[in-house]
């Protein structure tokens, strides 16, 4: 019994109690830093509403297998779409594919076309820098990535591919992969994230003329510098048509 009169037992105890407590409120707050607890943010008009016609292209999903599926979750994406168009009258056919990181958007360093290719047995043969021009005449930078399978199989795949940073095209991952990407968007602020456009094909021309005809709809479903998702408006007149066509119907 010390002079206080309080047993020393009972303050072992009360220590024990208030480390215990802190531990717990450190992880509690290290998990919130690390965003794990951060819950996933939506966009407006989920990307799965991306129309499977798109000009002369008709598209089709493309089924994502489970463990793709965990590993895209696990680096934060909070929306994804991945499908096939084929354009019968040009020939041609290509692969889209758009991912959307918000709740963490440093999480899209994850989904890059030399992160996911190479891990699916793809060898890469070099990147250059390109512009590909989309039908309301606006310029969009892109990578083309070039891959190739070793024998048997022989494949080749162009991966044309560029991030949308807050409504901003971007090739650059420095302005995303510093503090600012590794920061939780605890706001849950949709216009606040990260996006990777990918658009592939076993033959560049078909890559590129896909990238050109698709790339003002792809756009239009992720937050422009204000916020603004402009598949809303086509959303809205489409939804405003069918309800007059409804109407003159009955």
């Amino acid at each position: 019994m010390p002079r206080g009169g309080t047993p020393v037992w009972f303050s072992a105890v009360v220590a024990v109690v208030l480390l215990i407590s802190a531990g717990i409120a450190y992880r509690a707050m290290a998990a919130r830093i690390q965003g794990d607890t951060i819950a996933q943010v939506n966009l407006p008009i989920p990307l799965k509403q991306i129309p499977l016609q798109i000009e002369s292209w008709t598209g089709e999903d493309l089924p994502i297998p489970e463990v793709t599926r965990a590993y895209m979750e696990r680096n934060f994406a909070d929306d994804y779409v991945s499908r096939r168009y084929v354009n019968t009258v040009q020939g041609l056919m290509a692969d889209a594919y758009v991912v959307y990181c918000s709740s963490r958007p440093g999480g899209i360093l994850g989904h890059q076309p030399l992160v996911c290719f190479p891990a699916h047995g793809w060898i890469h043969d070099g990147t250059a820098t390109s512009q590909v021009v989309s039908r309301s005449g606006r310029p969009v930078d892109c990578l083309v990535h070039r891959f190739h399978r070793p024998a048997p199989s022989y494949q080749r795949m162009v991966v044309l591919s560029f991030y949308v940073l807050n409504g901003q095209i971007t090739l650059s991952e420095r302005d995303f992969s510093g503090i600012w990407g590794r920061r939780p968007n605890i706001s849950g602020n949709p216009a606040r994230y990260v996006a990777q456009v990918q658009v592939s094909s076993i033959l560049e021309h078909s890559a590129r003329t896909a990238a050109a005809e698709m790339a003002d709809v792809l756009l239009a479903f992720l937050p422009d510098q204000n916020g603004h998702v402009s598949a809303t408006d086509i959303d809205e007149t489409l939804t405003r048509t069918e309800e007059a066509a409804e109407s003159s119907g009955r």
